[in-house]
């Protein structure tokens, strides 16, 4: 059974960065799919990137610009660095493959 866990998150500044990182048990990481989903405190789940493979990654929405995403298939792992963080990036951010998700993890930008 595949499972997901996310981690990274944290409070930071206005302008700081972080990187999350997904890391997946119970099968190889490999060349398949992995999405974030960003999911703010009133509104739905929303995709901010979707990793293809080691060099491949494509972003969307108002992070877009502001990410690079990464992959470590030595550790099963798949990270998300965000940049030049702002007020409106909160939210709890998910990463889904394998029709699997994980239990998400806090991003809260403060000054």
């Amino acid at each position: 059974q595949v499972r997901l866990v996310e981690s990274g998150g944290g409070l930071v500044q206005p302008g700081e960065s972080l990187t999350l990182s997904c890391e997946v048990f119970g099968s190889a990481l490999g060349d398949n799919t992995v999405n974030w989903y960003r999911q703010p405190l009133t509104t739905g789940r929303e995709l901010v990137a979707r990793s293809f493979s080691r060099d491949r990654t494509l972003y969307v929405g108002p992070l877009k610009g502001r990410m690079i995403g990464s992959r470590d298939n030595l550790r099963n792992r798949v990270n998300l660095q965000i940049n030049s963080l702002k007020v409106e990036d909160i939210g709890v951010y998910f990463c889904n493959a394998f029709d699997v998700w994980g239990q998400g993890t806090q991003v809260t930008v403060s000054s």
